[in-house]
């Protein structure tokens, strides 16, 4: 008897370990900024730029997250359907970790999350993440090579891009082939790896359609509003606060970087823009550098704010009775 109350708490804290882990990120996140630049220096940078335009950028960033979720509960119809709040708590979740921890490891929380809520396995979780990844490098991909052909104003380097915009379907149409010839050259432990990355793949036509649109949409908008940003608060040239937008991104998914992206993000953004044709001058650049920190901050704030907001969504019950 005297079990009872400590073992309800322990099931009180399993039902709720998600929200849990959710409040927690959010407290140490508000402590980080306030502990690395201060909040008071966070609002009085953007005052000068425009509370509007602040708010606006941020509902743009929250819509980007909300075209993330659809798309995985787009990509696991039969497991999350009926449980988009759920859904979208989970990715606000995974997108955090992803964000706070280095070298990537916060990508081990989807599967596991994925486990926990909706009971998929860890195998199919892992594959279908690593197929989103690759989507999502494309499309960043794509969006950098938008800002070349831009750039060079040459008819082969837009059908260079076209080209490459389109290498994804292509792949998806011959992937059986493709598979089946893997298949044949690997060993044993490569094919069933190879198998688990098929599985991963969009079930039919239609779905990848709609996953490859998302990713398309999602990216190229997100790499918009920061690049407005960016021209915003450090007086850019559209060109350079592309670049800009596009080098913090890509610093992002690379294998190596700092927790929270503190010093590589603002590092990409500068590097970026500079490769885009932004001035070298020293007080050019420290604007740009006041600039690029703003707007990884502002990456983060909408971050936080996604997953305050996701807190208030509806948590079904489960259907498996857990």
């Amino acid at each position: 008897m005297k079990n009872y109350p400590v073992a309800s708490r322990r099931a009180w804290i399993i039902r709720h370990a998600m929200t849990l882990a959710t409040i927690a990120i959010i407290l140490v996140y508000a402590a980080f900024i306030q502990w690395v630049w201060g909040w008071r220096s966070v609002v009085s940078l953007w005052s000068g730029a425009g509370w509007t335009s602040a708010l606006i950028a941020l509902a743009a960033l929250l819509g980007t997250y909300v075209l993330r979720t659809w798309r995985i509960y787009d990509y696991f119809p039969r497991e999350t359907g009926g449980h988009f709040g759920t859904l979208f708590r989970l990715v606000q979740v995974h997108n955090l970790l992803n964000i706070m921890l280095p070298f990537r490891t916060g990508e081990a929380s989807f599967p596991l999350l994925m486990r926990r809520e909706f009971g998929l396995a860890i195998a199919r979780g892992t594959s279908a993440l690593f197929v989103m990844r690759l989507f999502d490098l494309h499309a960043l991909l794509a969006a950098a090579g938008t800002g070349l052909a831009l750039q060079t104003g040459k008819l082969w380097a837009w059908a260079l891009w076209l080209l490459f915009l389109v290498l994804p379907a292509v792949a998806f149409a011959l992937r059986r082939p493709a598979f089946a010839l893997a298949g044949k050259l690997l060993p044993g432990k490569a094919r069933r790896l190879l198998d688990e990355v098929e599985a991963g793949l969009p079930f039919d036509a239609n779905a990848f359609a709609r996953a490859w649109g998302a990713t398309l949409v999602n990216w190229f908008t997100k790499i918009a509003v920061l690049a407005w940003v960016l021209g915003l608060l450090g007086d850019l040239r559209p060109g350079a606060s592309f670049g800009g937008a596009l080098g913090g991104e890509l610093s992002s998914v690379l294998p190596v970087h700092a927790p929270a992206g503190v010093g590589t993000y603002p590092a990409g953004i500068t590097a970026g823009a500079l490769a885009f044709g932004a001035d070298a001058g020293r007080q050019a650049l420290e604007g740009l550098g006041q600039a690029a920190v703003n707007t990884h901050l502002l990456v983060i704030v909408s971050s936080l704010a996604g997953t305050a907001l996701s807190l208030f969504a509806a948590r079904p019950t489960r259907t498996d009775g857990h």
